[in-house]
């Protein structure tokens, strides 16, 4: 796979949440962290994401936030 984005997170699926439309797909990236993504139902039965699953979170924004407590 080759992309043009440089925000990759490598890791593994734990949960598929499917909704009416979207679904969230939850991914361990170490660390204790835990990135989810909201993508439709019809992307996750495409490409067969289920628990267990390598994936990677790839994150393409125009604005990031950060805050700081």
């Amino acid at each position: 796979m080759r992309i043009s984005a440089r925000n990759i997170l490598k890791g593994k699926i734990v949960d598929v949440k499917k909704g009416a439309t979207t679904s969230h797909v939850s991914i361990d990236i170490g660390g204790g962290a835990i990135v989810t993504a909201s993508i439709t139902n019809e992307a996750v039965d495409e490409l067969g994401l289920k628990a267990g699953m390598t994936a990677s979170a790839i994150i393409k924004a125009s604005d990031v936030m950060v805050g700081v407590e």
